[in-house]
């Protein structure tokens, strides 16, 4: 299995701030022009200044040139509020697990002490339900109030941070609101509906371990992207590793539902989905722009299995089958095996 990602949480709140970079990687990723910053393949634009946050630095987080995931920085004047949008094209696009994911990395990166304030669905562009908006007031041991809202467009989606000095709570949520009011889609309608994830316990079922049945090569009919943005789930378990806790997630739907373990909130989940001819369960990899499949399973692997091909001590783990690579135009490239 593939190294686990790290959070976007520590990283989009330590970019650098120069000025608006001119690259030919930012070039690919965004353009701007008449007061607007543009994420050319999303469709996807926010002014360059808005509620009192200008634009301060823009490009790609990682895959230069590929315009897949892109953010922008906004500063106040001070440089005291500090604001980041965030749009990208995971594999598995779902901005409720999105949302639950960065919930969780708000409470891990700044302390028990966060508060949570606020954690609905709320209206955009006049249409109820169409963003989550969370606030996190005392983080950092009383310092901080931090923000975010999620908007999922298609088979994007937008993530807004706005983090300052709990001084200036005011701020940082009229930064919030402004930033999210102020996004324009080239089409509005492919902005799905979305509420905040609740999760139940799902019925017990029995954990047993499974048992790798196939782990030959995949075909491009195999590798699917997931865009979720609906999808009901209980919670079949959890799982502890070297890296940390997770959730195990269950679709509550008829036998047979998709098992998820998303890992972190940046795009990376874990999933086992039913195989083609319903025997077993493929296992796959998804993140920001890739998909790489794994073997299938006679069963949803134990809570046990899943944390050792976390950790990478699973001995039945089978090399990447296939991986698939999502471009910003559309186009799928399945490669047999792994890429990296």
């Amino acid at each position: 299995m593939p190294k686990l990602a790290l959070s976007l949480l520590p990283l989009l709140l330590l970019l650098p701030v120069p000025a608006l970079s001119q690259d030919a990687d930012v070039q690919e990723a965004w353009t701007a022009s008449d007061g607007s910053l543009r994420a050319r393949a999303a469709g996807i634009s926010l002014p360059q200044t808005v509620a009192g946050l200008s634009l301060s630095k823009s490009g790609e987080v990682t895959n230069g040139g590929k315009g897949i995931d892109n953010y922008a920085q906004y500063l106040s004047d001070d440089g005291a509020v500090q604001a980041t949008l965030y749009v990208y094209l995971p594999s598995y696009a779902d901005a409720s697990i999105a949302a639950y994911m960065t919930d969780r990395a708000v409470t891990d990166r700044f302390g028990p002490k966060t508060r949570r304030t606020a954690y609905e669905g709320v209206a955009l562009h006049g249409k109820a339900g169409r963003a989550i908006r969370a606030v996190y007031d005392d983080a950092a041991n009383g310092a901080l109030t931090t923000a975010a809202a999620f908007v999922q467009s298609g088979r994007w989606l937008v993530k807004l941070r706005v983090t300052g000095p709990s001084e200036r709570r005011r701020e940082v949520l009229a930064g919030l609101d402004g930033m999210l009011s102020g996004l324009r889609f080239d089409d509005a309608s492919a902005v799905r509906s979305i509420s905040p994830a609740r999760f139940v316990d799902c019925p017990k079922e029995d954990d047993g371990d499974a048992r790798l049945t196939a782990s030959g090569a995949a075909t491009g009919a195999d590798v699917q992207p997931v865009w979720e943005g609906a999808a009901s789930f209980c919670i079949r378990g959890h799982v502890q590793t070297s890296e940390g806790s997770y959730d195990v997630m269950e679709q509550q739907r008829a036998h047979g539902a998709s098992v998820i373990v998303p890992i972190d909130d940046a795009g990376t989940v874990m999933a086992f989905d039913p195989a083609s001819g319903g025997r077993g369960y493929q296992l796959s990899m998804h993140s920001v722009g890739e998909t790489k499949l794994y073997g299938v399973y006679d069963r949803v692997p134990s809570t046990r299995q899943i944390a050792q091909i976390l950790d990478g001590k699973d001995p039945q783990t089978a090399e990447a089958r296939a991986t698939a690579a999502y471009a910003a135009s559309g186009e799928v490239i399945v490669r047999e095996g792994a890429t990296n």
